[in-house]
């Protein structure tokens, strides 16, 4: 057993080391100050630091533009806060609105709703929009500081009382105004003169499918004179299109090659066009056989496939190449160990083909 002296010494050194944790135990527990010994009053509760993981952060825009890098969001700033109710002109018959659908966030922020029509007097628009608040003061770079976003409906915003510009879009409709925020609620329709377009393409009476299939969409008709301005390259069939109303020029693309149809289509505010784009082309594949038709296959052949005019259509390596060709007549030529061998073919709107060339 330890002396009596050094038992009384290793007691002390463990009294004050327990002594000297404490302070650090108690900071770490405490949520409710931001330094150590001071408590939570009504002044410095704002001061209280955010408790997340991440700091709160924000991105820079500028209205109808690309967004700039992320940089954090200084203590002034506005926190965005998405939607909590939803506007009951957009409830569906038989649902009633979420209780305290409109209450804001923060005592000194105003609550402001915000939904969007088909044209003044048209119906609610239910889905697609994206909204956008800006401040209305640029910094110092000139971009203009997003301050809140939502995609949804009627979404319900909390914004201090001041100037901001709202950005409304839905599809390739957009819209931008300025809003002067007080301290009462503000409610806002947007009227959106915007339609939708939902594009398909056949063949005869067979439907084509979507992953040979594409549409580039151009804004005017292609007789009212000015230079086509591309609105959408490689549009989807069968997707919803949202377009501001007005006449557009449609460029159906089908396979890789020639089959390629043109036609303008006019959209009007709160309706969905139908357009269904007929082609008259057909699937063709083509076989360099030895000897005669039917003949061994040859792989590893160059083809190129012409028009009667020597208009090069598509080439191509390999023992099977296909492609869809617009109907016409064509020649298809065929090189193989330094031999060329061809021959021509008509391609009929709907009808595929296997072409075979035969070396001999």
């Amino acid at each position: 057993m330890a002396p009596a002296p050094l038992r009384l010494f290793r007691l002390v050194m463990a009294a004050a080391l327990v002594a000297a944790a404490l302070p650090a135990v108690a900071q770490d527990r405490d949520p409710f100050s931001n330094r150590v010994g001071r408590p939570l009053t009504q002044e410095n509760r704002n001061e209280l630091a955010p408790l997340v993981n991440e700091p709160l952060r924000r991105r820079r825009h500028t209205p109808g533009g690309a967004a700039a890098p992320f940089f954090s969001l200084p203590d002034t700033a506005l926190p965005f806060a998405p939607q909590t109710g939803t506007n009951p002109a957009l409830m569906l018959p038989g649902t009633q609105p979420r209780p305290n659908a409109v209450t804001p966030q923060f005592t000194d922020r105003t609550p402001v709703a915000l939904d969007a029509k088909f044209g003044a007097n048209g119906q609610y628009i239910r889905d697609g929009l994206y909204w956008r608040v800006f401040s209305d003061r640029p910094e110092a770079d000139g971009a203009f500081a997003l301050v809140a976003e939502s995609r949804d409906a009627a979404p319900t915003f909390a914004l201090r009382p001041g100037g901001y510009i709202l950005h409304a879009a839905y599809g390739t409709y957009a819209i931008a105004r300025r809003m002067e925020i007080g301290t009462q609620p503000f409610r806002d329709t947007v009227a959106m003169n915007a339609g939708a377009l939902r594009l398909a393409g056949k063949v005869g009476d067979r439907g084509i499918g979507n992953a040979r299939l594409s549409f580039d969409i151009f804004s005017g008709g292609l007789f009212e004179g000015g230079e086509p301005k591309l609105v959408m390259r490689q549009a989807p069939a069968g997707d919803l299109i949202a377009l501001p109303e007005g006449t557009y020029h449609v460029v159906s693309v089908y396979g890789d090659a020639n089959a390629l149809i043109r036609a303008d289509i006019r959209i009007r505010a709160g309706q969905v066009t139908d357009a269904t784009i007929h082609h008259r082309a057909a699937n063709i594949s083509l076989r360099l056989v030895q000897g005669r038709e039917g003949g061994e296959p040859i792989g590893n052949a160059a083809w190129t496939v012409l028009t009667p005019g020597g208009d090069v259509i598509k080439e191509s390596i390999g023992a099977y190449p296909q492609m869809v060709l617009q109907e016409g007549e064509y020649l298809a030529i065929a090189r193989h160990e330094g031999r060329v061998f061809n021959r021509k073919f008509q391609v009929e709107a709907g009808k595929d083909l296997q072409i075979e060339v035969v070396a001999r």
